[in-house]
């Protein structure tokens, strides 16, 4: 066979064979389409038996419904945590301990022991229970609402502590922050640690945690109503604030304010919570807090409502929840005098005097405090109310005096109707969060002391104006305000004669500064690129176009 030169064609044979298939490429596609049809099946299978397993729980949700009742299924799925409709010994526990007494006692990291050479005093507690009448929805039997879920607020009736025993030291924590003695300048016992940011801490909850440092105090003292006070509410604003309101060379009067909750039920019975809209009082002591003057401690009852109440009806944080608002009369701790000593000592040392067998106190006559400072209760409790509630840096007035203003000084009002109080805790859901938002937001703020006469009412108090026939002019005001409002919190513009010329229902507040702007069909509540908070610039819209309806209509 001749070679092939450079340049010339060989002659022509057979080419290369093609390639084999790859088989791997296939045998993994065959692979991956098994794995699909797999994966498939077992989805259809996992439905399925989802199906069947919550058929089955349905059937047995049913049965247990039969045998038991609906008092008796509420009481086994309150012990039912995990909601297998079966109890376990350890789910069971609460029961055993409840009826064997074998609870572990609470035990707190920091005891108040007393040193029978310091000072004490006596502090008494005068508790009225909240009246059921004054329930809105919520009374025996109303509406569907179990006696067995109210059963902790009906067998409270009485103090847990009628008196109990302190010694001046233990309310060292009143005492201002050193450095700090300007008169109305308030400061924090108890920092509030939550915010419309932090969200709020669980519903269910039995058991407060071990109070430390300054709440052990307030713990205690509280303890004197209710064996289960929380410290620390689960909204906010938290805590205690406090401010002096007089000074003398040896003593300060402080003032404070509270924001405690309780905690009513035990297991097997679901969570129910009772929350005081607030605690106020004052303290009278020396700068060394070796001596206390006076003391008193209590819930405002000025209104007709002043208590939030919040149970579940369920084991888990998800489960239903169910709210009112009553009115509680008496709910006070008062000192019965001035702390004293149990013995008198000599500059020795030795005993001079002593409290005799019968515990009666060592009899002392108690020099005039001569102030050289002071500040009245009214001014403190408004720097006290701007401390946790930034939304009162503007002024709400009383509802008749609003509008009284407002003729003199022709102005619009800026009017929020609800069912429980913006200013305390026993507000709840709307009115909490437009106070956390948009009512303490700079513009509106501005916005408002600028332009409006500002006030807030509870609508218990307008329908007892409204069928009050005494007054007619204010019963004309409550009328026209209780014929726009609609349930829970209702924001109104008013000409000074109670005529609405706009308003606005919180809840679809809330449902359209939650949407976007595109799509919001009605422009008067459009979103402005004024500002970046959409709820600041819904609200502003809302108190611009009320300006806009309101301000021809004024007298001139």
């Amino acid at each position: 066979m001749g070679r092939v030169r450079p340049g010339e064609r060989g002659p022509p044979g057979p080419g290369p064979a093609p390639p084999p298939p790859p088989a791997p490429r296939r045998a993994r596609a065959l692979a991956l389409l098994g794995a699909l049809v797999a994966a498939a099946a077992a989805v259809a299978a996992a439905r399925a038996y989802a199906r069947h397993a919550e058929a089955q729980a349905a059937a047995r949700q049913e049965s247990a419904l039969k045998s038991l009742g609906t008092e008796g299924l509420f009481l086994f799925s309150s012990l039912d945590t995990d909601r297998d409709l079966y109890i376990s010994p350890e789910e069971f526990k609460p029961i055993a301990e409840k009826l064997t007494g074998s609870a572990p006692a609470a035990s707190y990291e920091e005891e108040l022991p007393l040193d029978p050479s310091e000072e004490t005093l006596t502090i008494e507690a005068r508790f009225q229970p909240l009246i059921p009448e004054s329930m809105t929805k919520s009374k025996d039997g109303f509406l569907g609402v179990s006696r067995l879920a109210l059963s902790g607020l009906r067998n409270w009736t009485t103090a847990a502590l009628p008196s109990a025993v302190f010694a001046a030291r233990h309310f060292r924590p009143f005492l201002p922050p050193r450095g700090q003695v300007e008169l109305g300048e308030p400061w924090w016992i108890i920092p509030s640690e939550l915010s419309v940011f932090t969200g709020y801490l669980s519903n269910n909850r039995f058991y407060p945690p071990p109070p430390k440092g300054k709440e052990v105090i307030i713990h205690r003292l509280l303890s004197m109503f209710h064996p289960r006070p929380f410290v620390k509410t689960r909204f906010a604003p938290q805590g205690a604030v406090a401010c002096l309101t007089a000074i003398s060379d040896f003593y300060y009067t402080v003032m404070f304010r509270i924001h405690a909750e309780f905690q009513l039920s035990e297991p097997p019975d679901f969570p129910f919570w009772f929350s005081p809209g607030q605690f106020t009082g004052h303290i009278i002591l020396s700068k060394d807090a070796t001596h206390v003057r006076d003391f008193r401690l209590f819930v405002p009852n000025h209104r007709s409502l002043n208590v939030d109440m919040e149970w579940l009806y369920g084991a888990s944080e998800n489960s239903n929840m169910e709210v009112d608002i009553g009115y509680i009369p008496q709910m006070e701790l008062e000192a019965v005098g001035p702390s004293v000593p149990s013995v008198i000592l000599d500059e020795e040392g030795n005993v001079i005097d002593s409290r005799p067998p019968s515990g009666e106190p060592l009899q002392f006559v108690f020099e005039e405090i001569k102030w050289q400072q002071e500040l009245s209760w009214e001014e403190a409790a408004r720097r006290l109310e701007v401390a946790m509630y930034p939304f009162k840096k503007v002024a709400y007035l009383p509802f008749t005096e609003a509008f009284d203003q407002a003729k003199a000084k022709n102005k619009l009002v800026h009017s929020i109707l609800l069912w429980g109080a913006l200013d305390d805790q026993s507000c709840h859901c709307s009115g909490r969060t437009l106070r956390e938002t948009v009512l303490e937001s700079s513009p509106i703020l501005a916005l408002l002391n600028e332009s409006f006469i500002s006030t807030w009412s509870l609508v218990r108090e307008l329908e007892d104006m409204q069928n009050n026939q005494e007054n007619p002019s204010h019963k004309k005001l409550a009328d026209l305000h209780l014929e726009k409002y609609s349930f829970p919190v209702e924001m109104m513009i008013c000409l000074p004669n109670g005529t609405v010329v706009h308003h606005i229902n919180a809840n679809y507040f809330l449902d359209i500064t939650s949407m976007k702007p595109e799509d919001i069909e009605n422009n008067v509540f459009s979103f402005s690129s004024t500002f970046e908070d959409p709820s600041t610039a819904t609200y502003m819209q809302f108190l611009k176009e009320g300006l806009r309806r309101g301000l021809p209509l004024l007298q001139p």
